[in-house]
Order: structure tokens, then sequence, then C-alpha cells
């Protein structure tokens, strides 16, 4: 899952972006509210951190320009500022959920991940397909019962195919959702890590869930035959 940060402090920044990367989201940084709307505009993003107190315009403009342009993404703002009236304008402007200064670290990760739940097409934290299991929270992941171990990278292409189950997924649509903005379009990572996640199935099970759609993508999905 990709994730816009809009943090203006950068040890703030660094911090909140290397804890993100080691719970399987790709990150992209701003930290600025121009820089915010920019990235916002080219990019496809599941959700938004975004900090309250940031160069113009503010967190609040950001969220409201963003609703004003149509954007329904989930948008987590982070401030300070915890009086009543600045929460109300927060969610106002259009935030889903508002976190005030300072906070651990497992409660932001748990509000992330009940936003990207109700944006989602399922509101539960185990995704089941066809026999695989995938524990969000937890980051653990069996077939049949039996567990299988993945990198950070194998684990967010994994969860992305599988909360799209059924559906062909393009190879520019995971890149815009399993890595940064600075990912190489020419490069066969996204190749590679589809077929270290089927050697690693392969390694539990006989069952084919990963399909390649030639010329259209990938599918997570059970066969029968």
């Amino acid at each position: 899952m990709r994730i816009l940060l809009v943090e203006d402090d950068a040890r703030i920044a660094r911090f909140l972006r290397k804890g993100l990367a080691e719970n399987s989201y790709a990150v992209d940084v701003a930290a600025t509210g121009e820089a915010a709307l920019y990235l916002a505009s080219v990019g496809s993003y599941d959700a938004i951190i975004l900090d309250v107190i940031i160069p113009p315009p503010d967190g609040f403009e950001v969220c409201r320009r963003l609703r004003n342009e149509g954007s329904g993404v989930p948008v987590l703002m982070l401030t300070a500022r915890d009086g009543v009236s600045d929460r109300v304008e927060g969610l106002d402007s259009g935030a889903d959920d508002y976190l005030a200064k300072p906070f651990q670290f497992a409660e932001l990760l748990a509000r992330l991940r009940a936003l990207l739940r109700r944006g989602g097409p399922t509101h539960s934290t185990v995704l089941l397909v066809g026999g695989l299991e995938i524990d969000t929270p937890s980051h653990r992941v069996r077939l049949d019962g039996q567990p299988i171990t993945l990198t950070t990278k194998e684990y967010s292409l994994l969860e992305y195919l599988a909360r799209n189950a059924g559906r062909i997924i393009g190879r520019e649509e995971i890149a815009e959702h399993v890595w940064d903005k600075d990912f190489d379009p020419f490069s066969n990572l996204i190749e590679v890590y589809v077929n270290r996640l089927r050697r690693n199935i392969e390694k539990v099970s006989r069952k084919k869930l990963i399909h390649t759609v030639r010329g259209a993508g990938y599918m997570l999905e059970e066969q029968s035959g």
C-alpha cells in the first residue's frame, strides 16, 4: 500500500517513513502543502498522513483542496494542536481521522489500518483467498495452515494482490501502490517479486494462486482444475 506522508520536520518524517517502510508501506514524503498537492495530483495513494502545521498551504487547506477536487483518498491528520476547535476544523476540512502529537507509532499504524479497511473492499483485518490467510496487523501469512515467510516487499505485493483478489492488476497499478515514486518503470522488479511469491507459495503447497494474464498483468485467485 502506498502512503503520502506530509511532514515538514525532517527528523519526524525520517522516523515515520522508516517505521512505515518496515511495516510494508511504500512511502513518498512531502515537506510543504504545495508539494503535497502536486504529489497527490500525479500519484495514486491509498492513504495520506497529513500534518497540519506545514509551509503553506497548511494541512487544513490541503485537505479542503483535495476534497474539492474530488479526491476520496483517506486522510489521517496529525497535529500538535489538540483543542476541540482544531479537531473540528480538521474533520470539517475533510480528514477521516485526527491524531494529536505526541503519539505512539503503534496507534498511528492501527488508525492507518482502520482507514485502509474503511476505504477498501473488505472491513476484515484478515484476508482470505483460496486457503491463503493474511493477517494484516501482524503481517503473518499462512497457506492451508502452514506459515509462509516473506520479505517486507513480498508481503506488500501479496497483500495488494489479495485486497484485489479475482481482479487483473496491471503492472502500472502494482508499481503505483506497492512501490514509491522512485520506482523505475523499466525495471523487472515486479516480475522478480511475483516469481519470488510463487516460489514461497509452492514451498508449502502445490496450489497455483498467482496467475499471469498475458499482456494485462497478474491476478490472485484459486482456480479449479
